[in-house]
């Protein structure tokens, strides 16, 4: 697959398709969107908020979320806030997202299956990484995003003018809930 990336690449650069993109490192609207990684969500997210290149920064990962106030999802907020002029947050989640009940204990078979040890598991935990907490997921999509907003509003490096507001969009239509 990633073979068939590099010969589409090399002809896209050749056929000056980069050009329509063409754009620089500050957000057109001062937003900054943090959503899921979920594949169906790729094209659908941007075109139902009205995004075009250059709008806004979108950070992605699994769930949509901030798991802790010092995670790289915050950290990137964080950047975008003080070095690219972010004014304005939107936690965007998703409906039917695989992190929802997501766990430790759905990997742990899979990790050994796959070549992880109990012994790599161990010396992980022994360096204090709590390994439930970090591939926990969520049970309730609304309690996630609400968490997540509060998360980043009392933060104690995002300055107080900065809004932030939650919402979770629909993985087919593309309509969005605020969640309050």
């Amino acid at each position: 697959m990633i073979d068939s990336i590099l010969a589409f690449n090399k002809e896209f650069v050749a056929s000056k398709g980069y050009e329509k993109y063409i754009t620089d490192k500050y957000p057109d609207k001062k937003l900054a969107v943090l959503s899921c990684m979920d594949t169906r969500l790729t094209e659908l997210l941007p075109a139902a908020l009205g995004l075009r290149n250059g709008d806004a920064k979108i950070i992605k990962n699994a769930g949509g979320l901030v798991i802790s106030a010092f995670d790289s999802a915050m950290r990137s907020l964080i950047v975008a806030i003080y070095e690219l002029g972010v004014e304005e947050v939107m936690v965007v989640a998703h409906s039917h997202c695989g992190a929802c009940h997501m766990s430790y204990s759905h990997f742990h078979d899979q990790m050994l299956a796959r070549g992880v040890t109990d012994e790599t598991l161990d010396t992980i935990r022994k360096c204090g990484i709590d390994l439930n907490a970090w591939l926990e997921g969520f049970r309730d999509t609304h309690e996630s995003v609400r968490h997540t907003v509060n998360t980043i509003q009392t933060h104690p490096l995002v300055p107080r003018d900065i809004v932030v507001r939650g919402f979770i969009i629909d993985s087919e239509t593309g309509s969005l809930e605020e969640v309050e």
